[in-house]
């Protein structure tokens, strides 16, 4: 459940953030998709939200 809650903030985060995380690399990952339907652009970014989570269990078991 909490993977669950992690991997969906990392989704609002990176639907906020496109643009700038598009510039550093992330969002254009294999893995990563991008829908458009009704003149509307809808980012899902997998692959990144995986390597933000790893990242950031990373980060939590080290501290």
């Amino acid at each position: 459940m909490r993977w669950l809650l992690v991997f969906l903030l990392a989704f609002v985060v990176f639907n906020s953030l496109t643009a700038w995380l598009r510039k550093i690399g992330l969002g254009r990952l294999p893995g990563d998709f991008t829908l458009r339907w009704r003149g509307r652009e809808f980012h899902v970014p997998l692959a990144s939200s995986m390597v933000l989570s790893v990242l950031a269990m990373l980060v939590g078991l080290w501290f």
